[in-house]
């Protein structure tokens, strides 16, 4: 039996040198960080389980960011210091020994909090909660997570990931996500070439490695099962990138049957005559349009009914997607966050269900702060005369790739009279 201190020693050799400690990509990097939206000219961040610092390297030399890079691995540590040397980027990475579960920071810290392939080292729920107070007003949590992409794992995933990491599903991780107090800027599923940068290279130091070295059989008998079970159950597990920001102070949820008289009183208070009261009310009729759990309201102070927001089921080219509409807001509350907080939760409600596109028509000025562009973009436009920019849709998963997106004409449900 080999003592544990061997086998650690012997699995960092197999890594020391890798450019990744995880799957990833510079590509996923750099999409992580479009997601994350305006940042300041010369953002502070903080990756946490940095590894060599492939991460880091690219976010001071692309983003111009001040890079705290936190790691418990000092060799890891300096192999990161010697790459900033030689990228000319020493001043703008400081790596620091430490335990991301007890950081050092003060609250307020930081305009990115960054996590590839680490946050699992103290549980995704646990970073949720431990990194929020890092982040500076407008700053934004980053993190990558493996979870489940199939709702029934063979057993032996299971029983392999029993073992290492208690996995979810991404409607999981989204809800423990807006369940702890973020709105979800975007979703970024990895391709499988993010794997492939991770093992590739791991499997050729593998097969170089010398097996006699005390603790090494048994770090590569660990590592090539981890990597045969990517190769052979691959379709039932990978890794999502999640950016998220903490959330307005409005506590938000979906309506109950004891709501209905208030947000129909809402609707009516917030627009010039209670047509969209009596839609709502007409949608919720509609078995074909109503989605249980898509109908949000957002909680003044003292509990009433402040702001509500409703998704319903439309057709685009007769594909399904989801159309945004009523957002009402009473006037005692408008121009104080209600109405965003409440739209946020519901959109991020229709990730979590794994809806993909929503479209609105709506004020061009106020509607593009949660990601809706024009919908022409996208190939989609109403069935009647609207200003293009007043047609809007989003994509709820945050791509680029619009392939698989339905196209053509919106059809609304009946209620609507379009």
């Amino acid at each position: 039996m080999t003592d544990n201190t061997s086998l650690i020693r012997a699995f960092f050799a197999l890594h020391h040198g890798l450019d990744r400690q995880g799957p990833g990509s510079d590509a996923t990097t750099r999409r992580l960080l479009a997601l994350a939206g305006a940042l300041p000219a010369r953002p502070r961040v903080l990756d946490l389980g940095c590894g060599p610092g492939r991460a880091a390297l690219l976010l001071a030399a692309e983003a111009g960011a001040e890079v705290t890079a936190v790691d418990l691995h000092e060799p890891f540590l300096d192999e990161l210091r010697a790459s900033a040397r030689a990228l000319g980027l020493t001043d703008s990475i400081t790596a620091l020994h430490a335990d991301m579960a007890e950081l050092p920071f003060p609250d307020g810290s930081f305009d990115l909090v960054w996590a590839e392939s680490s946050a699992y080292s103290i549980g995704f729920d646990s970073a949720l909660r431990g990194w929020r107070r890092l982040l500076a007003p407008g700053g934004a949590l980053v993190l990558t997570e493996c979870e489940w992409t199939t709702g029934e794992p063979s057993a032996a995933a299971r029983a392999f990931w029993e073992r290492h990491y208690a996995l979810r599903t991404g409607e999981e991780n989204l809800r423990a996500s807006t369940g702890a107090g973020y709105s979800v800027l975007g979703v970024h599923a990895q391709p499988e070439s993010d794997w492939d940068e991770y093992y590739g290279p791991l499997a050729a130091r593998a097969d170089a490695a010398d097996p006699s070295t005390p603790g090494m059989a048994e770090a590569l008998a660990a590592t090539r099962e981890e990597i045969a079970m990517r190769r052979e159950h691959g379709t039932e597990f990978g890794y999502t990138g999640y950016v998220l920001r903490p959330t307005d102070s409005w506590p938000t949820r979906p309506e109950t049957a004891s709501d209905v008289a208030a947000v129909h009183a809402v609707n009516a208070a917030a627009f010039e005559t209670e047509a969209e009261a009596d839609l709502v009310d007409a949608l919720r009729a509609d078995p074909g349009a109503w989605l249980p759990g898509l109908s949000y309201v957002a909680e003044a102070p003292n509990g009433a009914v402040a702001a509500y927001a409703l998704l319903t089921r439309c057709l685009v080219g007769g594909a399904p997607a989801l159309a945004l509409a009523p957002v009402a807001v009473l006037p005692a509350y408008q121009r104080t966050g209600a109405g965003s907080a409440v739209v946020r939760a519901l959109l991020d409600a229709a990730r979590a269900r794994g809806e993909r596109l929503v479209v609105v028509l709506g004020h061009p000025s106020y509607y593009p702060r949660f990601g809706f562009e024009p919908a022409s973009g996208y190939g989609i436009r109403p069935g009647f005369e609207v200003p293009d920019e007043a047609m809007m849709a989003l994509v709820l998963d945050g791509s680029d790739d619009s392939a698989g997106l339905p196209r053509g004409t919106i059809q609304y449900p009946a209620a609507f009279g379009v």
